[in-house]
């Protein structure tokens, strides 16, 4: 059960995120929702539309130790996990952790890794673990990945594969601010000014505390079957190769109740799950070469299935 405060809490942190990432309220809700049902965020989106922004500004509301890691070429696992070196006075080797040891961890253009250096991240992601050398270090509570792509510049990228594109909760793009937020930006502080002075709103123990209450929140049988049978439809759909695993259904519920406690409910409704579904599924369905992105596919799939 939340206390008052903390729901207060919780409200003035989307608040300040939302004063430092204009314009951008949905976005910043499905990264409140990530981080509260214990996944971690894609975004995917062009360069300087607000990715970093959003991680860093995440990072200083939490009040969570934050690193930030610039995925090359050249890139080694040992980068991100630690590596472990030999101390010839005592004779004998110590563990030296790497940037995936802090709570919020920003992976800047993910892509642009080799394969070998962007599986160092899936243990971190699906464990919140490391495992170097047969020794298993654990990661600091809360851990949350926020890692970002520009799906247009793909000269010298590697695609993510099926496998680590799984570990992330919801895949969201922030686009082009409407209007009145970009004149306020042009016109405004700069942002990194704004967010060295924001104040942290939460803490270690608060986050723990709503991920318990997110996963208690309470998700009804027909709801259960209303996702089971946006499951179903998502494998006979046209145009789908692959549909959704049970997996991502599970991902799907975890990512309703949180959305539902963030809007201040005991209990799921049939719009959360409608209002994720595009987030959680489209970066999971592997679509036929000529069926169109996969973001319509969802969509097309969650217009398919009817609620009960």
């Amino acid at each position: 059960m939340l206390t008052d405060a903390l729901r207060q809490a919780l409200k003035d942190a989307q608040a300040q995120v939302n004063s430092l990432v204009l314009g951008k309220e949905q976005a910043v809700r499905l990264a409140f929702t990530a981080l509260l049902a214990d996944g971690h965020l894609l975004i995917e989106d062009l360069p300087g539309l607000g990715k970093t922004t959003l991680a860093h500004a995440m990072a200083a509301t939490l009040g969570l130790g934050f690193q930030r890691v610039q995925f090359t070429s050249d890139l080694l696992p040992s980068d991100i996990v630690g590596v472990s070196v030999y101390d010839a006075q005592a004779r004998s080797f110590s563990f030296h952790p790497g940037p995936v040891f802090t709570q919020v961890l920003l992976a800047d253009e993910i892509n642009r890794a080799p394969p070998r250096t962007q599986s160092a991240l899936l243990e971190a992601m699906a464990e919140h673990q490391v495992t170097v050398d047969g020794t298993t270090h654990a990661l600091p509570q809360p851990f949350f990945v926020i890692a970002t792509q520009n799906p247009v510049d793909l000269a010298g990228t590697y695609p993510l594969p099926d496998s680590q594109l799984d570990r992330f909760l919801l895949r969201l793009d922030l686009g082009y601010p409407d209007e009145a937020a970009e004149r306020a930006l042009l016109a405004g502080a700069d942002r990194r000014t704004l967010i060295a002075q924001a104040m942290p709103m939460l803490g270690d123990d608060d986050v723990l505390r709503l991920r318990k209450a997110a996963g208690a929140v309470h998700a009804s049988d027909a709801l259960v079957r209303y996702v089971q049978a946006l499951l179903a439809r998502s494998r006979h759909h046209a145009g789908v190769r692959v549909g959704l695993s049970p997996r991502a259904g599970i991902a799907l519920l975890r990512a309703a109740r949180a959305h539902a406690l963030l809007l201040g409910r005991g209990h799921v409704l049939p719009d959360d799950v409608q209002h994720l579904f595009a987030a959680v599924a489209a970066h999971r369905l592997v679509a036929d070469v000529d069926a169109g992105d996969d973001t319509t596919l969802a969509q097309a799939i969650l217009h398919a299935v009817a609620v009960d």
